[in-house]
């Protein structure tokens, strides 16, 4: 059943965009998922400025790379260790240029599991109340598609007797 509430789970955090193995600097950035739009995961980075920059992709892809390597085109997602932190590495892809970008693995992580328990895996399609649409098209059908499934026309073929 579609759920009519919708629920928004959020969290702010600093990532740090990689220039080059010894620099980084610091972005803010703002992690963001709608049980109206259960499948995506939402990132807003530069939260605050006059140009912030906006990505959205699946969730899936982010809870599997906090654990392994996944993706390819556009993202692409890996945990690694930097200095003993855990951290999770994006690499973002589009026309304007590529971006790296280095996001606490422990807030990444926390933040997912509470988008988990908003929608639990499996269950996105429900949110989106797909079944109940179909099942609403495809019910009884009214009088005038009762009338649109009748022959219209008469048939060429005269029966003996007829003219």
């Amino acid at each position: 059943m579609q759920n009519t509430e919708n629920t928004v789970v959020e969290r702010e955090l600093e990532l740090k965009l990689v220039l080059s193995p010894e620099r980084s600097i610091p972005v803010p950035a703002r992690l963001a998922y709608r049980t109206d739009d259960p499948y995506a995961v939402h990132i807003t980075f530069h939260v605050g400025s006059e140009y912030p920059v906006n990505w959205t992709f699946a969730r899936e892809l982010l809870v599997e790379g906090v654990f392994r390597p996944c993706g390819h085109g556009d993202v692409r997602i890996w945990p690694t260790k930097v200095d003993g932190r855990d951290i999770v590495l994006m690499a973002l892809s589009s026309p304007d240029g590529d971006a790296l970008l280095e996001a606490p693995s422990a807030q990444v992580s926390a933040w997912l599991e509470r988008t988990l328990r908003a929608v639990p895996p499996g269950t996105e399609s429900e949110q989106l109340g797909i079944d109940d649409g179909l099942a609403e098209l495809l019910a009884t059908t009214s009088v005038a598609d009762d009338l649109w499934l009748h022959d219209p026309w008469p048939s060429d073929e005269s029966q003996d007797g007829e003219v």
